[in-house]
């Protein structure tokens, strides 16, 4: 893979995260709702104090003004200040973070470890029965929601099994590998309900990407050669189907941030979803901005991993 390729990927994250960061702070500032709305019902707080609280923090300056003033200090590492947690949003965010991104990073090995090999099963023997018992799997998995599978996987392995535990909790007792255990256990529902969801539609898309490959003259013309049929598969077939099934994973890794926020308050995991939810209800501005660009710049992030992969899956696009 040649430098200017992944060079390239990298200068077009740049623009894009800079457009994403200006949409989300002008509809955050024309949205409804003041961040200082307690302070004017408190009787405690005098006016003067609070307008020169407002004065202090730019809150009547010019959108623009006010944009400029949070980049330059975003690039300085001033993300702001929360209202509601009277901390550093920076602070608030890397103490969430990790756990939002091991639940995440969990559930798409998941998905992937599922959806490719019973995807790549299902197209080599279409229309059997097992083809048509991972069709409809596939169907009922991406049919059901998030918050309805993780309700129910509490009711039957918290509630009536009493196997697992069904809040997730940051404070466990336990060291060593009693710990790791513990930690595995309570991950095993949140992971599961994330991951099989988005498991669940990319076997669609890898069986039907299979189905597409597998007909092309280069692997009718492997075959001739003598090759055996799983050589065949994994070398010449598994490796291009892919491709499209990158672009899907990138594409949908908004959807997946969307139901680990609603997963993190089914288990009370405490990540950014659950740290979002509760700005938003609160009104904190700036945590709700520094929590929507970090999504934003997951996003741009992955889907730049995603550019990488392709180049690595097929070299001709690097030279592109």
């Amino acid at each position: 893979m040649s430098r200017q390729f992944l060079l390239r990927r990298l200068l077009i994250a740049i623009p894009s995260l800079l457009g994403i960061s200006v949409v989300l702070f002008t509809v955050l500032a024309l949205a409804p709702g003041d961040p200082f709305s307690e302070l004017v019902t408190n009787p405690n707080v005098p006016a003067e104090v609070r307008m020169a609280l407002r004065a202090e923090l730019g809150l009547d300056d010019p959108i623009w003004s006010r944009y400029l003033h949070w980049l330059w200090a975003m690039l300085h590492g001033n993300w702001g200040f929360s209202f509601a947690s009277r901390m550093n949003v920076s602070t608030l965010i890397m103490q969430r973070l990790p756990a939002t991104l091991a639940v995440i990073g969990a559930a798409q090995l998941l998905a992937m470890l599922v959806a490719i090999p019973v995807g790549v099963l299902a197209a080599t023997k279409p229309y059997s029965i097992f083809d048509q018992i991972a069709n409809t799997m596939a169907f009922v998995g991406f049919s059901l929601p998030t918050f309805f599978t993780g309700l129910l996987l509490i009711l039957v392995f918290s509630v009536q099994l009493d196997w697992l535990p069904f809040v997730y909790s940051t404070t466990l007792r336990a060291t060593g590998w009693a710990w790791w255990w513990e930690q595995v256990k309570q991950s095993i529902m949140p992971v599961c309900v994330l991951g099989l969801f988005q498991g669940a539609s990319l076997v669609r898309y890898v069986r039907s990407s299979v189905l597409d490959v597998i007909k092309l003259d280069y692997v009718t013309t492997a075959r001739s050669k003598g090759i055996g049929e799983g050589k065949v598969i994994r070398l010449h077939v598994v490796r291009n189907a892919l491709i499209p099934v990158v672009t899907l994973i990138a594409l949908q890794l908004p959807v997946v941030f969307g139901g680990a926020i609603v997963t993190e308050q089914i288990f009370r995991i405490p990540g950014i979803g659950s740290l979002l939810i509760a700005a938003i209800l609160t009104n904190d501005t700036p945590v709700v901005m520094a929590v929507t660009f970090v999504f934003a710049a997951l996003v741009i992030i992955f889907n730049t991993i995603a550019d990488i992969i392709y180049g690595w899956l097929d070299p001709r696009i690097a030279f592109r």
